[in-house]
């Protein structure tokens, strides 16, 4: 037990260390002459490495004019260990190079992976690495249908791929100008491939086992057709219908409050409008690419849209924010107060205490950053700039998203640094860097009991 503590306190602090020294390492690639068109401030290479690192999409240049091809090379390297995670690149060098994975590192990447054991770790990574270029060259092969006859094959072929991985990684940084992918708006084979690459890849890895088990029972008729959804985990079921529900709630919201607005979708057809709407609504759970200008939406959407990117992706997966399934646990465990009951309940399980409280830890961390950085921006800038603008600034750092309502680059240095520690903090988790600063040994480890009182609430 002892052993198993120090390697996740270990585990924390080296995923802290390796995203920032990569951060680092990437600022200084970006800021080389040979990765720029025109000269570049260190400053705008560091937010520029830290917002793809951290694969979020807040930029305070356009990389599509800024960086040379072999600077775009960079970013697209950025945003695949951003995406994967430290650990798991650490460990491709290990299979490349042939060598033995340790126990302690195995460990490792046990902790990393949420895995049960760390028996078929190793198996588990190969099938997450195998898993993410075979879903990014597909999704490679989708966007060559319009990149390609719209640029050549060179440099079709080089957009596909880079877009590709920017999606699935949940960057949703883009190489192709100032307006991200509002020029495919209209373009339903496009804006499906980006919608699926994001879905799947905010699933989480969990996720795709689990799924890609069951559905090898089916196929081997070894479970009955009628039981896909019964035989998954808990976990994968709420992740999954938590999903639905939210991609479903923000595609109706979206559609509702834009709908007239000549600067969004209100020039749309119905179909066109639908679209976009369902766009704006998977896009917001930290992917950052737009098909419709941010700036132009109504407060209150920008509001819903600051909610869905506070609450972001899955656990396990490329996706930021205090997660689906947390949002889950957390409603069941009221609804549960509610009914009179004691304890958590799902689906015929019973979701722990220790669960339950660390699910709460995590939004309020989450929320107190929030909260902190919203009140720095505003007191950084000046009152002119709406709050709806702020707020939405500051969901889209933590939550790790990228959407701007273009106010990114226009702000001054000291709010950019505030965004660039929310982005930080938003990839590694509030309470991942919390448990990392913090000492391996907590009080709560000790066998103690205090006297217990009751205190009014509500």
């Amino acid at each position: 037990m002892e052993l198993k503590k120090h390697v996740r306190w270990n585990t924390l602090r080296i995923t802290a260390a390796g995203f920032f020294g990569v951060i680092l390492l990437g600022a200084a690639l970006l800021y080389l002459p040979i990765s720029n068109t025109k000269p570049l401030p260190f400053l705008d290479a560091l937010f520029t490495s830290v917002t793809s690192v951290c694969v979020t999409g807040l930029v305070t240049i356009t990389p599509a004019s800024q960086f040379t091809l072999f600077g775009k090379i960079v970013l697209l390297l950025l945003i695949q260990i951003g995406g994967l995670g430290v650990i798991a690149c650490a460990a491709v060098f290990f299979f490349l190079l042939r060598k033995k994975i340790t126990l302690k590192e195995r460990m490792v990447l046990q902790e990393t992976y949420g895995a049960q054991r760390p028996g078929g770790i190793v198996r588990i990574v190969k099938n997450v690495i195998t898993g993410t270029l075979a879903v990014e060259g597909c999704g490679s092969i989708l966007y060559m249908f319009q990149f390609i006859p719209e640029y050549g094959a060179v440099k079709g072929f080089w957009y596909s791929i880079f877009h590709s991985v920017s999606a699935f990684c949940n960057a949703g940084i883009d190489i192709l100008g100032t307006s991200s992918l509002a020029d495919y708006a209209r373009y339903p084979m496009f804006n499906i491939t980006t919608i699926l690459l994001i879905i799947i890849s905010g699933a989480g890895f969990t996720v795709w086992f689990d799924v890609l088990d069951n559905a090898k029972k089916l196929l081997h008729r070894q479970v009955p057709a009628r039981w896909w959804f019964t035989r998954l985990r808990l976990h994968s079921k709420l992740v999954i219908l938590t999903t639905l529900l939210l991609i479903t709630a923000g595609t109706a919201f979206i559609f509702a409050a834009e709908y007239h607005n000549p600067e969004t979708i209100g020039a749309m057809n119905l179909g066109e409008k639908i679209l976009a709407s369902l766009f704006q609504s998977v896009t917001t759970r930290t992917a950052g690419f737009y098909t419709v200008s941010q700036s132009a939406l109504h407060e209150e959407s920008k509001l819903f849209c600051s909610i869905l990117m506070f609450i972001g992706g899955s656990p396990g997966g490329t996706a930021g924010g205090v997660k689906t399934t947390t949002l889950a646990m957390l409603f069941l465990s009221c609804l549960t107060f509610v009914r009179g009951g004691s304890d958590t309940e799902c689906m015929g399980r019973q979701i722990s205490p220790a669960n339950f409280r660390t699910g709460f830890c995590v939004v309020m961390a989450a929320f107190t950053v929030f909260i902190s950085g919203t009140l720095l921006l505003l007191a950084m800038e000046p009152d002119s700039i709406p709050l709806a603008d702020i707020i939405y600034e500051a969901a889209s750092a933590i939550g790790t998203v990228g959407l701007s309502a273009d106010l990114t680059p226009h702000l001054s240095r000291g709010s950019q640094i505030v965004l660039m520690c929310m982005m930080y903090i938003g990839r590694l988790g509030p309470l991942t860097l919390a448990l990392t600063f913090a000492d391996k040994t907590h009080p709560r480890d000790k066998i103690r009991r205090l006297p217990s009182e009751q205190i009014m609430v509500g």
